[in-house]
């Protein structure tokens, strides 16, 4: 097959075209460069001349984008994505159900809503690790050294969504009334009480919405129908939640462990944290993967069931995992043998205690994980499973 790889500066852009040639399929590659991504002609016309010039058996993208379903719908070629990011707000354009595409969300209960309403054109897939690559970069069978990072007993790898450029809700936060401020206070309380479950969109009721939207005005797309409710709670309530929670387990944690955190906001602060500058994901995080006794993974908020990208990076470069709970890991990965669950702040500091003591069981899951995902979780599984539905 020929494929029409669209890039932007995103992840897994060279695993997955490693893989589409290991399968033996031809890769062109051409920039995805529009000024909007709902309708832009000058791109339009672009992307048409490429496809009428290569002829490709399909387009393919990471995360969906109307404009690219515009034009293989108009030129009867398929489009197949593959979405990575949660909230993620253009799943709702009217394009969404155009014939031409192959929509796959690795989020299940995300991907549910839509195949639930009968949008024929939405899948779910999980994501994938690149387990051949990473093998190439760490010795698998030792924490040898490397030039790159030192062992460490607990690291942790993310934003803790505290930096201006995701709070820009929150900065306005104090002018909401004091009812609508104590309300989302408890709603943001009680969902960091819960896992498995997000219920904060149907918390928001029409009196809360209303002051919501005076402090900080927002507007739906004309050619989606995503609601206001949607809107803010994905892309504000649980980014809160996510920077309240992350912080204040990371704080808990420090008071009794050394912990490296490698994060763009530099401005946390105790004295048993080691803050790092970000990483380079591809050529210095599998070290800090394999190297860490314990690699943390706590989720953001609007990942309703989904096993997010990183995850699957650790345990692909056969780092031991303690995540909080999404129940899409189960479908793939059980627990205590391939990686171990949180379920509250109290579970997550006895279990760092226990795996601290018990490294010899780490690794033995985090070799489990690896192998499980080198024979059923590579990006050639997945694109097999893509293309199953051409």
């Amino acid at each position: 097959m020929k494929i029409l790889f669209l890039e932007w500066n995103c992840f897994c852009i060279d695993d997955l075209k490693d893989a589409y040639r290991e399968i033996g399929h031809e890769v062109v590659s051409f920039p995805f460069f529009p000024e909007n991504y709902r309708n832009d002609p000058d791109y339009e016309t672009s992307l048409t001349q490429q496809l009428h010039k290569h002829i490709p058996d399909y387009v393919f993208s990471f995360n969906y984008y109307p404009i690219i379903s515009k034009v293989c719908n108009a030129e009867s070629v398929p489009y197949v994505c593959w979405v990575y990011d949660s909230p993620y707000i253009t799943l709702y354009s009217y394009t969404t159900i155009s014939p031409c595409n192959h929509i796959f969300i690795f989020d299940k209960e995300f991907a549910y809503e839509f195949i639930k309403n009968g949008i024929q054109t939405v899948h779910y897939l999980p994501l994938a690790a690149n387990t051949k690559r990473l093998d190439q970069m760490v010795d698998f069978n030792s924490f040898s050294q490397s030039p790159h990072v030192n062992k460490t007993d607990i690291s942790f790898v993310g934003a803790l969504y505290t930096e201006n450029y995701k709070s820009g809700f929150f900065r306005r936060f104090d002018n909401l009334t004091p009812f609508a401020k104590g309300y989302l206070d408890g709603v943001m309380a009680a969902q960091r009480n819960v896992y498995g479950y997000n219920f904060v969109q149907d918390t928001l009721t029409p009196e809360i919405m209303e002051d919501m939207m005076t402090v900080c005005p927002s507007m739906t797309n004309a050619d989606g129908v995503e609601s206001n409710e949607y809107i803010y709670s994905q892309y504000y309530v649980n980014r809160k939640i996510t920077s309240i929670e992350r912080t204040e387990l990371l704080h808990a944690i420090a008071e009794r462990y050394p912990i490296d955190i490698y994060t763009p906001d530099q401005s946390f602060q105790h004295a048993n944290a080691i803050l790092h500058e970000p990483m380079d994901p591809y050529a210095i995080a599998p070290y800090v993967y394999k190297k860490s006794k314990i690699n943390l993974n706590m989720s953001l908020r609007s990942i309703k069931s989904g096993i997010p990208l990183r995850a699957f990076d650790i345990m692909g470069a056969g780092g031991f995992l303690l995540s909080n709970y999404q129940t899409d890991f189960l479908d793939s990965f059980i627990p205590g043998d391939d990686f171990a669950f949180y379920d509250s702040q109290n579970d997550l500091l006895d279990k760092i205690h226990y795996y601290l003591l018990n490294e010899k069981e780490c690794m033995q899951m985090a070799a489990s994980a690896h192998d499980k995902i080198a024979r059923e979780h590579t990006f050639v599984h997945r694109i097999q499973e893509m293309e199953s539905y051409l």
